[in-house]
């Protein structure tokens, strides 16, 4: 009755547990986007995996992008690392239940009488026994490393989906310079053709006498600029395609892309985009769940300032040999419960209570930091990719207007109106301007990455 009467108290006081902590409230939005008002305010939703990078119609990409989700090292690693958590969550949980244990020993010692002059025979002993024992979660201390620890697995399956986002932002990006660096290759190629046939044209002007000597010196000078160029560009190009075989967990022998010295069309960013934006950000998400860990951790920490019940039993058989030890009279049993609580412990429970509470402020400044730098990665991206597509036209202008000039200037060159040095200068200008163009396209293709990346998906699949 006395027993009964125990849990059926331990069972009203456990209703009484005074150790959750709210956590703070949540970053509060803009309303809008500063950089564009088309821009309207995301509402939470979960987050829905897809293959955003699908955008830039390149099957190349697609096909890397499946061998990334396989072969990428740290994203094993972060795998490994949601296991653990999830170990970890089963841990906490069986806590909450009652444990088992059974046992069996023999031993022979001596038996000393009162009188110690006297010394009795050894006696032996064996002995089976069953020991049950069951922690009462009286102040919430166990539930509340149980939401620590479901927090804690939600933050690492956020991590896991941040490291893929970022593994494959990253595979797109070095796809994206590696395709770059092909198209400069041939761009280079073909400058080195044109150059060499400017060159013989010159040495043949120079022969005739038409030309002087210091034409050829130019022509030489610029043709071996741009073959050292050329060299150089040969090497970024074969550095990209190591890199992007490291990314899909192979060796950099392992792999050889074909050159096909084209980039990808970028992506056209709608004028109206979804509702549904940094929400679906994994970072933001994981963050957002250290800091419900980091409270529930105030709540465990505060529990140790209140007693702890312990509810145990035991029986087994106890006798001088194996031949009867299963028998009545052999038998034993015990049943009760156990109250602890620390009187005096250094300042230990107080100390750790307030470590508890510096984490979780911790926790939550890292977490609105990242919201602010979310918002802020979203704002230059959306910027940089409108100034870089008007960037691409204009440039796009200067190319034609300097590969025009050059036509006229060899024309005239070629009627002996101008001097070469008018020929090497708007060479080195189409050059340079043509060089200019692939560059912009690069850089817009990687600010639409990282945009695509700052959203976490595609902007044509989210409801409004």
């Amino acid at each position: 009755m006395k027993i009964a009467s125990t849990v059926l108290l331990a069972a009203l006081l456990s209703g009484c547990a005074v150790t959750r902590v709210e956590p703070p409230a949540a970053v509060t939005a803009p309303s809008q986007f500063k950089e564009t008002g088309l821009w309207q305010r995301a509402t939470p939703t979960a987050a829905v995996p897809d293959e955003w990078w699908r955008l830039f119609n390149d099957p190349v990409l697609d096909e890397l992008q499946v061998k990334l989700v396989i072969g990428n090292e740290n994203l094993k690693a972060a795998v490994a690392q949601v296991a653990s958590a999830r170990a970890q969550l089963e841990a906490s949980r069986s806590a909450l239940w009652p444990t088992l244990s059974v046992g069996a020993s023999a031993s022979r010692a001596s038996n000393a009488s009162s009188d110690s002059s006297v010394s009795a025979g050894p006696r032996n002993t064996v002995s089976l026994s069953a020991n049950a024992s069951w922690e009462v979660d009286l102040w919430g201390r166990l539930s509340q490393a149980t939401t620590a620890a479901q927090a804690s697995l939600q933050a690492s399956a956020d991590d896991l989906a941040a490291a893929r986002l970022s593994a494959q932002a990253t595979l797109a990006q070095s796809y994206f310079s590696l395709r770059a660096a092909e198209a400069q290759q041939a761009l280079l190629e073909r400058t080195v053709q044109a150059e060499q046939r400017s060159l013989e044209l010159t040495q043949a002007r120079y022969q005739s006498g038409v030309a002087a000597q210091s034409d050829v010196l130019q022509a030489q000078t610029l043709l071996k600029s741009t073959q050292a160029s050329l060299t150089d560009t040969v090497a970024q190009r074969a550095q990209l395609e190591h890199a992007i075989a490291v990314l899909l967990g192979q060796p950099p022998s392992a792999l050889s892309l074909e050159r096909s010295a084209a980039l990808p069309a970028p992506p056209v960013v709608p004028e109206l985009l979804p509702a549904a934006l940094l929400q679906r950000r994994p970072d933001i998400a994981a963050a957002q769940r250290r800091v419900a860990s980091a409270y529930a951790q105030i709540g465990v920490a505060d529990a140790a300032f209140f007693p702890s019940l312990t509810l145990s039993a035991s029986a087994g058989y106890r006798g001088s040999s194996l031949a009867n030890l299963l028998s009545a009279p052999n038998l034993f049993w015990s049943v009760g419960p156990a109250l602890a609580q620390a009187i005096l412990d250094g300042g230990q429970r107080r100390l750790a209570s307030a470590q508890a509470r510096a984490s979780a402020d911790q926790a939550t400044a890292t977490y609105r930091q990242t919201v602010l730098t979310a918002l802020q990665e979203v704002e230059d991206n959306l910027v940089l990719a409108d100034q870089l597509q008007q960037q691409a036209a204009l440039q796009q202008e200067a190319l034609q207007s300097a590969q025009r000039l050059l036509e006229i200037t060899l024309e005239q060159y070629r009627a002996g109106t101008v001097s070469y040095l008018n020929v090497v200068s708007a060479q080195t200008s189409a050059l340079s301007s043509e060089r200019s163009l692939l560059d912009v396209r690069n850089r817009q293709l990687a600010a639409l990455n990282q945009l695509l990346k700052n959203i976490a998906g595609r902007w044509d699949n989210v409801q409004s």
